[in-house]
């Protein structure tokens, strides 16, 4: 009896699951019977043959070489390879002396018309693999342009079964939304966000942490703000999900990626750390931590600022404050002017510019489109335009689809109204964070010049202090 190989192959391994290796050995099998052929090895392949490179069937065909087996036994053609550069291997085999066999075909590949019969069926294979493979994309290509993700969600989104959109994992989601807000501050590194991740609970699809580069994909995917990207093609469609961002979230977090790679965490977080620069030379004031005390320190060393207490800068940014808030009068002056306000008229206005900012640039695309049809813009130019101009209207149409109702904007300057009757309490009581960010959205200028410390109002809180009008609530600052 000739020593043969047996050689078993399904494309995935969901298929290795049923019952086609074993159905594709008893075949096998009985022809070896059949055939009086002995199998001294099986191998056994759970991977498409529509690429070369498989590894159970480049170590077999080593073996062969080696003369380890006088044949080799195959299920059907298809099984062996369904791309002409192994097809044409396998012919090699038979032309090196090896017997080949095809357990469920009826052909002697030794013979002149048996190989040509075999080649025909093995390009035929090759055939429908290319039909498939372009049958797909056409598939795929159908589902994007619907505005659905055809493969598995991401993490953070459910899987809701074919032709329907994903949607929020409810515990995954708020750890993902969670996740771009730290890394939005701009204290966190990847290193330092993954930990931070870790230790709230966010998990992969295999139930595992999710790793450094996990994290680096999620936050670079815009499909997590409505926007599918494919990475080979550069192409963009807009999702018909849910997004668990908003683009200008994203567009943020894109930047500090970009701009930033150094470790963001520091050893030592001093409260106003970077808000102050000194007055005279314009070098910022270092903060330094000595007996006890934090002291912020310009380091030039011909400069006359010295150093200024943190306690001090609280106490100058206190006074700063309580000179802004407004009293008793100026409450009751503007809850008069607010009555006489009409925020509907307000609001149709910004309803109306962003409706023309959104006609205008899907003018823009469409007038993009035509000059690559003529051959004017070439098609890189053209993708890496198209997809900033989507941005910007994912943008608008977002800020158009959130105009709040009246009843909101009411709320809104009532809220804005008490807040302006008593910010330095706000920073007195707020977090390390609250502080920070009050200090940087209320003063433009920081500066210390000597012993001073010199606060510059942003023009918008000299405003709000002097007009009522600001209070309606431009968009621009929450």
């Amino acid at each position: 009896m000739k020593p043969c190989f047996g050689y078993i192959r399904v494309s995935t391994q969901k298929q290795g699951e049923g019952v086609s290796l074993e159905a594709q050995k008893d075949a096998i099998m009985a022809f070896a019977s059949r055939n009086n052929l002995s199998i001294i090895e099986w191998f056994e392949e759970k991977e498409t043959a529509a690429k070369s490179g498989r590894p159970v069937f480049q170590r077999m065909l080593k073996l062969l070489e080696q003369r380890k087996a006088e044949g080799l036994i195959i299920h059907k053609i298809d099984r062996s390879a369904r791309n002409l550069k192994d097809w044409a291997v396998i012919g090699e085999l038979s032309d090196q002396g090896i017997n080949v066999y095809f357990a469920t075909e009826s052909l002697d590949f030794r013979s002149r018309g048996g190989r040509l019969t075999a080649d025909i069926q093995a390009v035929i294979a090759a055939d429908y693999i290319r039909n498939l493979r372009e049958e797909t994309l056409k598939g795929l290509n159908g589902r994007l342009k619907q505005g659905l993700y055809p493969w598995g969600a991401p993490i953070g989104y459910l899987n809701n079964g074919q032709g329907k959109p994903k949607t929020p994992d409810p515990v995954k989601a708020p750890l993902v939304r969670e996740l771009f807000d730290l890394y939005s501050t701009g204290s966190h590194s990847l290193r330092s966000l993954q930990k931070a991740m870790m230790l709230r609970g966010l998990r992969n699809g295999r139930n595992r942490p999710v790793s450094l580069t996990g994290i680096e994909t999620i936050l670079g995917n815009s499909f997590y703000c409505g926007i599918i990207r494919m990475q080979k093609t550069s192409m963009q469609y807009d999702g018909i999900h849910e997004p668990l961002i908003s683009v200008a979230l994203f567009n943020r977090v894109q930047d500090i990626k970009a701009g930033r790679y150094h470790q963001k965490v520091t050893r030592h977080d001093h409260l106003y750390r970077g808000l102050f620069r000194c007055g005279l030379c314009e070098e910022p004031m270092i903060a330094e931590r000595q007996k006890g005390h934090v002291y912020y320190r310009c380091h030039n060393a011909t400069c006359a600022t010295k150093t200024v207490r943190e306690e001090v800068l609280s106490d100058a940014i206190n006074r700063g404050l309580r000179c802004l808030q407004i009293d008793v009068a100026d409450t009751a002056r503007f809850e008069g002017d607010l009555a006489a306000i009409n925020p509907v008229s307000e609001l149709e206005d910004q309803r109306t510019s962003l409706l023309l900012r959104i006609a205008d640039e899907t003018s823009r695309l469409d007038r993009m489109t035509d000059l690559m049809i003529d051959g004017t813009l070439d098609k890189a130019t053209y993708q890496e335009k198209q997809n900033a101009l989507q941005f910007r209207l994912a943008a608008l149409r977002e800020s158009l689809a959130n105009l709040p109702d009246p009843k909101e904007i009411e709320a809104n300057r009532r809220q804005f109204l008490e807040l302006m009757k008593s910010l330095a309490r706000l920073h007195e009581n707020a977090d390390r964070v609250g502080k920070r960010q009050l200090v940087e959205n209320c003063f433009s200028n920081r500066r210390v010049i000597g012993k001073n410390v010199l606060l510059e109002p942003h023009n918008w809180l000299q405003e709000a202090k002097n007009s009522p009008y600001v209070l309606s609530g431009a968009q621009e600052r929450t």
